[in-house]
């Protein structure tokens, strides 16, 4: 088969888009309207009742009153950790997230401005997500000790303490006990965009610390207070099995590693703890990191061509919005889903399918 073609800048800006960073949280194209509703099929030409004004929501048929989630990986309204985060408030989850400390006082401020109001808004119209907790969290340190002089003593953690994994994980316990599901939102590579011959060991291992074994620290700490039937779930790109041109420094490597852990996870903490592990790997939106790259004046950003490209050869032709994220999201981790684990669930409009490019210049007059 034909992979389709892109630019090298291109693909990283494209893979960018799919990683929700804790050093540069991703800002979405938009939000949908759609919400998973279930189909009626109506027979004997009876005309079907009319639709009410308000958009249903896969969360009217989910119910997570009760439960509580924890999020890493938020530090804005506009990303896929918003957005999941959103999904689950809708269906009546209490939300709690971890924040990275250096944008921690900026995330903080937004929410008392108001700058996530709109947002906010969930499917009624009328009430707003709330989070009623966010924790300072560097998900590249485990414990205290792991913490370099270098941190420490940076301004941007100035004030700032207990922000590790298992810090954190301590002190949601001790203030609700149980929780119910656990999200990882997180992945950073310093070398992003060198080519892997040209990655240093450190930009290597750094880009797995921070995008794969940040997961598994995660589930290792928050697993004993996890309820049993809850759920975990992290992000991937399809960089992590398709060779990607541009997406470098150890960042596929990082996200295969995320991939397999999944399975080996799924395996683990559903014999142990008796919860789920499951992964999306989402297509191209609009983040803070991808839109950075690349971008000349007079000219589209490179993640816009991304998203052009998307949309001529998926077989869905059309926007992928954050919200997408966040309704499948909602499913993995409700009960609907509970006997899936150990899953990848693309939510890509189908590009990952596909094996050639239809808008190839190899591909001209083939359709007629």
């Amino acid at each position: 088969m034909i992979a389709p073609r892109l630019t090298s800048s291109v693909l990283a800006v494209l893979a960018f888009s799919t990683t929700c960073s804790a050093f540069a949280p991703s800002v979405s194209l938009g939000r949908s309207t759609f919400r998973a509703t279930p189909t009626k099929t109506y027979v004997n030409n009876i005309t079907p009742p009319a639709r009410s004004s308000t958009s249903l929501s896969m969360a009217k048929s989910i119910d997570l009153t009760g439960k509580v989630a924890f999020i890493a990986g938020v530090a804005d309204s506009t990303g896929y950790g918003w957005a999941i985060a959103k999904g689950l408030a809708d269906a009546g989850a209490t939300i709690i997230v971890g924040t990275w400390p250096p944008v921690l006082k900026i995330f903080q401020a937004g929410l008392k401005k108001g700058s996530f109001d709109e947002d906010s808004i969930l499917s009624d119209g009328v009430t707003k997500m709330s989070i009623e907790k966010i924790y300072p969290l560097d998900a590249v340190f485990d414990t205290p000790e792991d913490i370099p002089e270098e941190i420490s003593s940076n301004k941007r953690y100035k004030g700032l303490d207990g922000y590790t994994i298992a810090e954190v994980a301590k002190e949601v316990e001790k203030d609700y006990g149980k929780i119910d599901i656990l999200v990882h939102s997180l992945a950073n590579g310093p070398e992003v965009t060198k080519p892997l011959l040209e990655t240093s060991r450190r930009g290597y291992l750094a880009a797995s610390s921070a995008s794969a074994y940040s997961a598994v620290s995660l589930l290792q700490k928050f697993g004993p207070f996890i309820n049993e039937g809850g759920a975990f779930l992290s992000l991937t790109y399809i960089a992590s099995e398709k060779v990607i041109p541009g997406y470098g420094g150890g960042m596929s490597s990082a996200k295969a590693q995320l991939e397999s852990d999944t399975r080996t996870l799924a395996y683990e903490a559903g014999r142990k703890y008796g919860i789920r592990v499951n992964t999306i790997s989402a297509g191209p939106l609009k983040s803070r990191a991808a839109q950075a790259i690349g971008k000349e004046p007079g000219r589209k950003t490179f993640i816009e061509y991304a998203i052009d490209y998307s949309k001529a050869n998926a077989p869905l032709a059309q926007d992928l919005y954050s919200d997408d994220v966040g309704n499948s999201a909602l499913f993995l981790l409700s009960p609907m889903s509970r006997s899936v684990t150990g899953v990848t669930l693309y939510v890509d409009n189908g590009l990952n399918c596909m094996g050639m490019a239809l808008d190839s210049a190899a591909m001209d007059g083939s359709r007629g």
